[in-house]
């Protein structure tokens, strides 16, 4: 197992700050710089829930197809389960501290699909081609996680 803790994951930087084997498999936390305009695929996962506190920049997110504006000190809440998304609306790069419990499937996750950066890097590299989906659909069906394709329109 890698022991890596940053990662280029679709444009995103993802930092893990503590990692389950730390806290007797409870949770995982972790820290994304999300550049504008990108974010996380539509995904849901059953047995993990999933908190997202924003630490700068401005997002939205769509949890169980409610929009949900988010802003610096905001926290959003994803039941196990339910489908979720994020992307970052602001002009400048946006952090999130995401909190996953138990969080393994998390870590596998973005292990199997992200690049390793070095521990100084403070930006990703944007992708430079789209991801590879079916190996990115293969190691979430090896995980746990579910993508799921685009909503064309939200509730409010």
């Amino acid at each position: 197992m890698s022991d890596h803790r940053h990662y280029n994951v679709f444009g995103l930087l993802v930092s893990f700050r503590i990692l389950p084997k730390e806290v007797e498999n409870k949770f995982v936390l972790m820290e994304a710089l999300v550049p504008p305009g990108l974010g996380a695929p539509l995904n849901s996962h059953a047995g993990e829930t999933e908190a997202f506190r924003v630490l700068e920049g401005e997002f939205e997110f769509f949890v169980n197809g409610h929009k949900v504006p988010a802003r610096a000190c905001d926290t959003v809440v994803v039941p196990d389960g339910a489908p979720h998304t994020f992307t970052c609306t602001g002009a400048h790069p946006g952090r999130l501290e995401i909190i996953n419990a138990p969080g393994r499937m998390h870590v596998d996750f973005f292990r199997g699909v992200g690049q390793p950066l070095a521990d100084d890097t403070t930006l990703p590299e944007p992708p430079a081609c789209p991801p590879d989906m079916a190996h990115v659909m293969q190691v979430a069906q090896a995980t746990g996680m579910t993508l799921l394709p685009p909503q064309v329109e939200a509730a409010k």
